[in-house]
């Protein structure tokens, strides 16, 4: 199947309209991966107020209906991620040789432009010799039913698709997890690891297209999930963007003040520990979001069809 898109040089770029079933060593990876990373996240919440509660990390696969649907959604993507691409890598490249590191909360040099964002990183400050910029990124998706309404899921989608190719476009290590609760008594928390850090790979594009309307959301479990995950990271910036349309709300009192302590406690927490957050808040629940994370971590996404892009640039400032 030969995509639509040419590439930088010109060259049609071919994708395997009918993969290969996957290998008999390359499934037993896979399997133990996704034994990994249920033990890891297993571990993480065993001492919140989320221990009890029955957790199931998937790895999802995918098919060549997947990889139609990824050529879809990315069509007209790709180009406008490959711009922002494009005009950010000759900003890292200066930035790499700069005196100064821009987007700090302190320093010794005031950076007026930086205002604008009002995000507190309003300095730069000297960087020793061999310190470049690093950034790793994670981006959590809200699974719930709700996600379905008004265009949501596949806002979302395309959000995702697009911080994804920027992030391998930029050679930026990403984090992608989808997360739903209530699917079942037996599984009162299920994970998504769409793509990870610890394990990339270039199929995990098609992954993406699975993300669906499931259940409801037990936001703080899955922020502390992929919290540790990037602070885990040794690069210098972690980002971790909350992807919701609504306040949390799960079986059997996850919600209201209760939920809302657990996710202030958890973003304190990591920030702690160099996590820096953000919410993109695509539906109704918006105030409510805003008060969760706070005005300065806010996203308010207004126009679904702009996301994508936006998300990119936001993204793209944590480079510069």
């Amino acid at each position: 199947m030969e995509s639509w898109d040419t590439g930088e040089n010109g060259s049609p770029v071919i994708h395997e309209a009918n993969p290969e079933p996957m290998a008999a060593e390359a499934r037993r990876q896979e399997k133990e991966f996704r034994k990994q990373l249920n033990r890891f996240a297993r571990d993480i919440v065993s001492d919140s107020i989320h221990k009890g509660v029955k957790l199931i990390v998937h790895r999802p696969e995918y098919d060549a209906d997947n990889q139609r649907e990824y050529v879809r959604l990315s069509s007209e993507l790709l180009p406008i991620v490959r711009e922002i691409a494009r005009k950010t890598l000759p900003l890292l490249e200066h930035e790499s040789a700069s005196e100064f590191a821009r987007n700090h909360y302190y320093g010794a040099k005031f950076q007026a432009d930086s205002v604008a964002y009002r995000d507190f990183r309003y300095f730069a400050k000297k960087r020793p010799p061999a310190e470049t910029p690093s950034l790793a990124v994670g981006l959590r998706v809200d699974e719930s039913a709700s996600m379905a309404a008004f265009g949501r899921l596949e806002a979302a989608k395309r959000a995702v698709i697009a911080v994804y190719e920027f992030c391998r476009m930029c050679d930026i290590p990403v984090l992608i997890y989808g997360d739903t609760a209530d699917v079942s008594r037996l599984e009162q928390m299920a994970v998504y690891a769409y793509a990870d850090l610890e394990k990339p790979d270039p199929s995990d594009r098609f992954r993406l297209t699975g993300i669906r309307a499931r259940s409801n959301n037990r936001d703080g479990m899955a922020l502390r999930i992929m919290g540790e995950r990037l602070a885990a990271s040794p690069k210098q910036t972690k980002l971790l963007i909350s992807i919701s349309d609504g306040q949390p709300k799960a079986m059997e009192d996850y919600t209201g003040s209760l939920a809302v302590q657990d996710m202030r406690q958890t973003i304190a927490e990591y920030e702690r520990k160099g996590v820096s957050f953000l919410a993109a808040a695509i539906g109704q629940d918006k105030e409510v979001i805003s008060g969760i994370y706070g005005e300065e971590r806010f996203l308010d996404i207004t126009d679904l069809h702009e996301f994508p892009a936006k998300l990119v640039r936001m993204i793209a400032r944590y480079l510069r």
